[in-house]
């Protein structure tokens, strides 16, 4: 299984922000994820956050003096980048980046930044007018082509007053692209297309028929597949989620609008992975006012709607892999099997809904994998997130069937 921060080592830097504190949850996030954190801060950095909160969440000593006294201190800077699979500095201010692009080192985060020979992650933060300025452009532009990933900073509000460009993204989408750029790159030059979410069919302007999907499923693996290199498209009917970094996403509602999405998508993408819950039946007529509660009981017209994997199947290109979900409430199996064979699937994720861990709106899934050639692989409770690079690692194993 891809679980990119599992056993590695990562040095946080941590220089003189306000975006500081931001530091302490990407810290907890990593951690979390099983890496082994050291954080190194500018003394800057410590006139907004202590470096007690850092120790106490790391369970490793600060760095902040080149000098100490210890006798490890000397080459701490060597041995820390040398040990490290990744440095990411968060926030980085200008004047990290200046020195970075001179090559100027003269404390302990500079120094070590240019002893390190593993990927760095810098992440801008300051004010927009500083962020604006070319001499700051021109050293993010040159560190870029020397090699160093830049997360661009988002746009709003900051703290000094000012509207534009310059504050450090939400922890989680910076946790999000350490993890991309730790994971593997074994799907890149491959181009994924992944459905996900509910659809919803209109009754009247008020209601509609749908299901509980909550998407969690087809964007875990949407965001999978862009952390090993693959080109992602992602088709989602509603779902408070939100879209995945870096990867194509399409918003749609009813079934229709999803079939027509992805019969024109689905040509150019090497690997279809359809988890969307799409509505069978859709009313044959929309009220076009709410409809009122009348005297006697009412009865509902339905008419199917496209069978948009059936048709992908149908359409399927010489080469391409197509993969199934199937949420059944009994004989799993069975009817697993059947849609297998009927919609010319390589792979169908079959699920059953109603029990403990697994369904729309859980955080974990069980399911059983069935292959086009006859095998079965049944899996434990796991995250979601853990399924869809197990899925991934699975798919990447089939050859493509007709």
């Amino acid at each position: 299984m891809n679980d990119p921060l599992a056993a590695k080592t990562i040095v946080l830097g941590v220089t003189g922000g306000i975006a500081a504190y931001k530091s302490v949850e990407l810290l907890r996030l990593m951690r979390g994820a099983g890496a082994r954190v050291r954080v190194v801060m500018t003394r800057s950095a410590t006139r907004f956050v202590g470096p007690t909160t850092f120790e106490a969440l790391s369970g490793e000593p600060v760095w902040l003096d080149m000098f100490e006294s210890r006798p490890e201190a000397a080459m701490r800077h060597i041995d820390w980048a040398q040990q490290s699979d990744a440095v990411v500095v968060a926030p980085a201010t200008a004047n990290i980046l200046g020195k970075l692009a001179g090559g100027i080192a003269d404390d302990p985060l500079s120094t070590l930044l240019l002893a390190a020979t593993c990927p760095v992650m810098l992440c801008p933060a300051m004010n927009t007018h500083m962020f604006c300025h070319p001499s700051v452009a021109r050293n993010l532009a040159r560190l870029e082509a020397d090699g160093h990933c830049i997360l661009a900073p988002d746009s709003g509000d900051l703290a000094c007053g000012t509207v534009g460009a310059g504050r450090l993204p939400d922890p989680a989408v910076i946790f999000d692209r350490v993890l991309a750029l730790l994971a593997a790159k074994d799907y890149r030059g491959r181009r994924i297309l992944v459905t996900a979410g509910p659809t919803r069919e209109p009754l009247d302007p008020v209601r509609f028929l749908s299901n509980p999907s909550s998407g969690r499923m087809g964007f875990a693996v949407a965001r999978a597949a862009e952390h090993r290199g693959a080109a992602v498209t992602l088709v989602s009917g509603p779902s408070d989620l939100s879209d995945p970094v870096n990867v194509a996403t399409v918003r749609v509602t009813t079934a229709a609008e999803m079939a027509e999405a992805v019969w024109r998508l689905a040509a150019a993408a090497d690997i279809v992975v359809k988890t969307a819950a799409v509505s069978d039946y859709r009313p044959a007529v929309v009220a076009p006012q709410k409809i009122k509660k009348g005297a006697a009981d009412a009865t509902l017209a339905l008419v199917r709607n496209p069978d948009i994997l059936k048709e992908l199947g149908r359409r399927k290109n010489p080469g391409q892999i197509l993969v199934g979900f199937a949420a059944e409430t009994e004989n799993v199996d069975q009817y697993a099997a059947v849609k297998l064979k009927e919609k010319h699937l390589d792979l169908i994720v079959a699920n059953r809904i109603g029990i403990p861990g697994a369904g729309f709106e859980a955080e974990t899934n069980i399911v059983s994998l069935f292959y086009r050639d006859g095998r079965r692989e049944d899996l434990e409770s796991m995250p979601k997130g853990d399924l869809a690079h197990l899925l991934l690692d699975r798919i990447g194993g089939l050859s493509p069937g007709a």
